[in-house]
């Protein structure tokens, strides 16, 4: 069965991949598994069946069979965990690199969409000490570095990220992959509204 995943109609950012939905289909991307996508407005994300597959009604969802989830991070997870090529064979590796993945969506993502308490710079001065002058987190790229290379996305022409060069051409990187130029732009089928 062919996964669909449900994303904007008319995404607000303009289609420039800064929506939760695009770390699901760079991921769908990178193992090569073809998807559906499900267009949706506001409108229908409040009616009820959609509700049923998310019960906040944001994006995305994932529908594969009879499975289906919500929150980007969870539907990563279960990709790089069904298809090779998002995670490391070894198993010490595999659990770092899963551990950043959460890294990238509870420490890091938290400071850049609100940052509140001024913890933003001094995050990002630790993960670009930690990242140095490695490509990825983990050695070859994984589903940690598709997550965190999505955070920081949002701080593009910032002086965060001037800051941190390292951190800006980790991102550069990231953005440049085919599997992520793919999900930008990408014709997948379109399924009808939930």
């Amino acid at each position: 069965m062919t996964p669909i995943v449900s994303i904007f109609r008319n995404p607000p950012d303009g289609g420039r991949g800064f929506h939760r939905d695009m770390r699901v289909r760079w991921a769908l991307e990178e193992v090569g598994q073809p998807y559906e996508m499900r267009l949706l407005t506001f409108s229908e994300m409040r009616r009820p069946e959609y509700r049923e597959l998310h019960p906040f009604g944001q994006m995305p969802t994932y529908e594969d069979g009879d499975l289906v989830l919500f929150e980007s991070g969870a539907i990563v997870h279960h990709i790089a965990h069904k298809f090779p090529g998002l995670l490391p064979l070894d198993p010490n590796a595999r659990s770092r690199a899963i551990m950043w993945m959460f890294a990238a969506l509870n420490t890091i993502e938290p400071c850049v969409s609100s940052d509140g308490a001024g913890y933003l710079p001094v995050r990002l001065r630790e993960l670009s000490s930690k990242l140095g002058n490695a490509d990825w987190l983990e050695g070859e790229f994984s589903a940690a570095d598709l997550l965190m290379v999505s955070v920081l996305r949002a701080l593009r022409g910032t002086e965060f990220l001037e800051t941190n060069p390292n951190l800006k051409n980790y991102v550069a990187r990231g953005e440049g992959r085919p599997a992520f130029r793919r999900a930008l732009t990408t014709s997948a089928p379109v399924v009808r509204s939930a």
